[in-house]
């Protein structure tokens, strides 16, 4: 399961996401409760059907799609223990399959198989990434460290 949201076309969109976010936001700022329920006005039931009461982590979640969304981003929504083919995970990391693969079989991004198949799990294949994203970040602030050591203007 899956769930892919386009980007918010009108200005009225982008300004409703951003109230709500705001909204949500300050909600959580000022409850340490289990539960947050969403009401209009303080009505409690809605035409009979039961308040919408959620977690504070899934709030959570909802603001930080609804910022993404007021800022023009397209967003999507994966389980993390989704199983991906390796096309898929190549894609999402923008390398070749073939290059995934030996990733896969020299043990830097864990792999089973299905079948005669290879499938990674999504969390796997975004723990790579974000790993690889921190290295090229711990890198490049070694080389900044090292430039302003050398004194070389930048």
């Amino acid at each position: 399961m899956s769930a892919i949201v386009d980007r918010l076309e009108s200005k009225e969109e982008v300004e409703l996401a951003k109230s709500a976010q705001r909204c949500i936001i300050s909600a959580l700022d000022h409850s340490r409760a289990v539960s947050i329920a969403i009401v209009e006005d303080g009505i409690e039931t809605l035409d009979g059907a039961p308040i919408l009461k959620l977690p504070p982590k899934v709030l959570r979640m909802f603001a930080d799609l609804l910022g993404s969304m007021a800022q023009g981003k397209a967003v999507s929504v994966i389980p993390k223990e989704l199983d991906i083919t390796t096309q898929e995970a190549a894609m999402f990391l923008n390398v070749s399959r073939p290059y995934l693969v030996r990733l896969l079989e020299s043990g830097k991004i864990p792999y089973h198989m299905v079948g005669t198949h290879r499938r990674v799990t999504f969390e796997d294949v975004v723990k790579y990434k974000e790993t690889r994203r921190q290295k090229a970040h711990d890198a490049m602030q070694e080389l900044a460290d090292q430039a302003q050591e050398l004194e070389m203007g930048y």
